[in-house]
């Protein structure tokens, strides 16, 4: 009976080993296996150097402002330190050497090497076909040695800070900063202000300076496509020569972006309504992007308003997110099935909900119809618009007096569970942009608050956080106690969504630093 190891696999028959023989090196006598060459690894190395004419030593023109490297002629690259990319880049250099003396690149690695020696070192291996057709496989050190030199746009920056040459003034005339919160967070999850030279925080908005004309179109671009704006343009002459008919301008973007913002309470004019297919006219806007879309808080009808579609006609919202009434839910009944709209979940219900802060003073109980009927139950706290007791002067909305109700519920409060939380850390964080802020325009006290309302909102709102980063908080210690007494209602932030905020430039893992 054969054994297993003298069976052809999954034939049947029987395998015959065969023996690779050796022979002796021509040089040395020692036994190896037989090569076109009849000699050794060793003395074929000592007889011939593949290495011999290749480059060992290169000059790679570094940036040390913005870590770049020069690309010849004229371009820039930004490379990490012992990244893949930089590998890549280094051995391209050599491309040109390897075809003209026939050997082919096997692998490289980097050689650690002190970050402040301005030494980048590559251990390359390379192959060769020498006598005979024998191919040997030799390795070498290749050292490359910055040569520091500030690139174009850094130069500039150095010279005179102030020395741009586009500038892009974002605006939205409304009395809280909630949308540029978030607008800051798209710009970095997108890279959209990679290229501003300066960043500068104002009073009702914020502006960004560029190097480059262009840039500042594109990042213009970028901001149309998630908010709805109307943009103009202007430039300066700055100097002009009249030899070489050389002209020198500084280019200025304003943009304003929509003062509608989410959860404001908007009284449509008549024209917008019919164009709309006599939607509201008292809608609620749950969402804004490039459009805005509006909601029916008593039918559930909505549509979506697009840019060109709003600044055509204009208009202003009724009551803003400040202006949140908080009310007690006494009763509700559901009127309607669940609907989903845009991903969001809404159900008509009847409800009974009085003022909390007329607990004590009066018995007045308001019997409205809303479109939370989902989340809502008896004994809940919720945020609405008190149309009963507010003091409007829209005169589109004096026609519909009578018809509306007196109070208008926007979301579902969690403020009584958030107390217990007060002072504790978030197990999450949001990074931000490096702007330059004027403490003396802006009050401190009222951008804190509104910061706070900002990560509030991320945490009920799932929608918000779906285009933003969030990262770990390594300061976060999660207590049993607290789990435990916090309650499971109270909206947070799931873990899987939350990303780790590591230093790629130091955690890359070695095997990706090797190329073939």
């Amino acid at each position: 009976m054969f054994s297993s190891s003298g069976m052809a696999d999954g034939s049947g028959m029987f395998k015959v080993h065969q023996t690779i023989g050796s022979v002796l090196c021509c040089k040395c006598g020692i036994p190896m296996q037989p090569n076109a060459a009849s000699m050794c690894v060793k003395c074929l190395s000592s007889e011939v150097d593949i290495t011999e004419g290749l480059l060992k030593r290169l000059v790679l023109v570094h940036c040390p402002e913005c870590e770049s490297y020069l690309q010849p002629p004229r371009s820039w690259v930004k490379l990490q330190l012992e990244s893949k990319e930089l590998l890549t880049f280094c051995l391209k250099k050599l491309q040109k050497n390897f075809n003209s003396s026939k050997v082919r690149l096997v692998h490289a690695e980097f050689i650690w090497t002190e970050p402040h020696s301005r030494r980048i070192k590559v251990k390359v291996k390379v192959q060769k076909e020498v006598i005979n057709g024998a191919i040997l496989e030799q390795s070498y050190t290749v050292e490359y040695v910055q040569q520091e030199h500030m690139c174009e746009s850094c130069s500039r920056v150095q010279a005179n800070p102030d020395q741009w040459v586009a500038a892009v003034q974002l605006r939205q005339h409304v009395s809280h900063r909630r949308t540029f919160f978030y607008l800051e967070q798209l710009i970095l999850k997108h890279g959209a202000a990679a290229r501003a030279i300066r960043i500068k925080q104002m009073e009702q908005g914020i502006d960004f300076f560029f190097s480059n004309r262009s840039h500042a179109v594109k990042f213009v671009e970028f901001v149309g496509k998630v908010a709805p704006i109307r943009s103009r343009s202007d430039k300066q002459l700055v100097s002009h020569d009249p030899k070489s008919n050389n002209y020198n301008y500084k280019y200025t973007f304003s943009v304003e972006i929509s003062s509608i913002c989410r959860e404001d309470l908007i009284c449509l004019p008549p024209k917008v309504a019919v164009s709309l297919g006599n939607l509201g006219p008292i809608v609620i806007c749950t969402k804004v992007t490039n459009s805005i879309a509006l909601l029916d808080p008593f039918t559930l009808r909505h549509c979506f308003l697009d840019a060109d579609q709003y600044w055509r006609t204009s208009f202003q919202s009724l009551l803003t997110s400040r202006q949140l009434v908080e009310y007690i839910v006494l009763d509700v009944e559901v009127v309607s099935s669940e609907v989903t709209i845009g991903g969001t979940k809404y159900r008509l219900a009847d409800a009974q909900v009085a003022r909390v802060s007329d607990f004590g003073k009066n018995d007045t109980i308001f019997n409205i119809k809303t479109h939370l009927g989902h989340l809502l139950n008896p004994g809940d706290y919720a945020l609405g618009y008190d149309l009963y007791g507010a003091n409007s002067n829209d005169m589109e909305l004096d026609k519909y007096k009578g018809h509306i109700p007196e109070a208008i519920l926007i979301k579902k409060s969690y403020e009584e569970k958030r107390q217990k939380k007060r002072g504790k850390p978030r197990a999450w964080k949001l990074k931000s942009l490096e702007m330059e802020v004027d403490d003396r325009r802006l009050d401190q006290d009222k951008m804190v608050s509104e910061y706070e309302q900002f990560l509030k909102d991320l945490e009920e709102n799932p929608d918000m956080r779906f285009n933003i980063s969030l990262y770990r908080n390594k300061e976060y210690q999660p207590s049993e106690m607290a789990s435990v007494t916090d309650g499971d209602e109270l909206p947070s932030v799931p873990l899987d969504e939350l990303l780790a905020d590591l230093d790629l430039s130091e955690d890359e893992d070695e095997e990706d630093n090797m190329t073939e």
